[in-house]
């Protein structure tokens, strides 16, 4: 629809959005309005008030990834603020962890928001099969973490992909392999 030469869409609330995510989350549809995005359910009405710079689907626990003014945090489906956007960056939840980023580092919190693995890595990926690949500083090689922090692969791999199947694609000097969960090379 054009009002006043400018496109955008009418709800069956008769709310004009600037944009409409035409994915749905859960029965849910995002909506923009004034440059921050909302969620609508079917019916129009608006479940999240248009506040936010960007809004993620919700995971199986009905909890979303969310940006306001470039900090980072986590809403339920009612729109409450679980875990408070003061993020610098936010990955999603798996394995019942998320990795965040504070202060320029990234580690692991909880559902409940509590960090359960400290933000001292200068990468680090999603928990798959129980462990997550994480470098330690800028140059550093990858190794593999479990749930409580601790190394378990050591840092010694140029790249490391997740875990799947009980297996991880990694690179060394230019080469790649396969690793087993205990680190073992089998391929």
């Amino acid at each position: 629809v054009k009002l006043n030469g400018n496109d955008g869409y009418i709800t069956q609330t008769g709310i004009w959005y600037d944009a409409v995510d035409n994915n749905l989350s859960d029965n849910l549809r995002g909506v923009k309005l004034n440059g921050k995005w909302g969620l609508i359910d079917k019916s129009g009405t608006e479940v999240i008030p248009c506040k936010y710079d960007f809004v993620g689907p919700f995971d199986s626990n009905g909890i979303a990834g969310v940006n306001r003014n470039g900090k980072w945090g986590f809403i339920d489906k009612s729109g409450t603020e679980v875990i408070p956007c003061k993020y610098d960056g936010a990955g999603y939840f798996f394995e019942g962890l998320a990795e965040v980023k504070l202060n320029g580092k990234w580690g692991f919190i909880d559902k409940s928001g509590t960090e359960v693995i400290p933000c001292k890595y200068y990468n680090a990926w999603s928990f798959s099969e129980g462990l997550a690949q994480v470098k330690l500083n800028y140059g550093d090689k990858y190794g593999f973490i479990d749930k409580s922090g601790t190394l378990v692969i050591p840092y010694k791999y140029d790249s490391a992909t997740y875990f799947n199947e009980g297996l991880a694609v990694v690179s060394l000097n230019g080469k790649c392999g396969f690793i087993d969960k205990s680190g073992t090379e089998v391929i």
